[in-house]
């Protein structure tokens, strides 16, 4: 297992992660899937924000940030997704992208990192609560997938003390 900085050459199969999962999952509210050509920006844009894991040669999960909101008084702050392929999922492998990205967070300066995760999604919830973040906010029913209205959970981790 390898977790290093995406390149742009990782975006078919990073793209392939994400789509699986906005197409069969209420992990994120949009049902509006992601080009490859979109997965390069944020790749471009985001640098050593953007990591990915890989196992002899492809790529089985990604845990990238960005910004929170615009503005210059949350430039400290990010917000950060993690996704991995299904097939991965439980094995450690969310727990060690995490702890690299806070580290390339804390390298950049990043104060806060932010994590808004779906109701539907509880196990993503504890997943953050072990890496010891706590939940901040809860908002009822602000996304919509299939039908159903879904709570949003943020949770917020303080990287730095100052």
């Amino acid at each position: 297992m390898n977790i290093r900085q995406a390149r742009v050459e990782d975006a078919g199969s990073i793209t392939s992660i994400t789509n699986t999962i906005i197409r069969e999952t209420l992990v994120t509210f949009t049902t509006n899937e992601r080009s490859a050509e979109s997965i390069v920006a944020d790749i471009r844009a985001r640098g050593p924000g953007f990591l990915v894991a890989e196992h002899e040669g492809e790529v089985i999960g990604f845990a990238t940030y960005g910004p929170f909101r615009s503005g210059p008084g949350y430039a400290q702050c990010r917000e950060h997704s993690i996704q991995l392929a299904p097939e991965v999922r439980g094995s450690g492998l969310g727990r060690l992208l995490m702890a690299k990205l806070q580290e390339v967070a804390q390298a950049e300066r990043v104060h806060v990192l932010i994590a808004g995760i779906s109701s539907a999604n509880p196990a993503a919830v504890a997943f953050h609560a072990a890496l010891g973040f706590a939940e901040v906010g809860h908002l009822p029913e602000v996304g919509f997938k299939w039908g159903q209205r879904l709570d949003l959970v943020l949770m917020q981790k303080i990287l730095s003390p100052e």
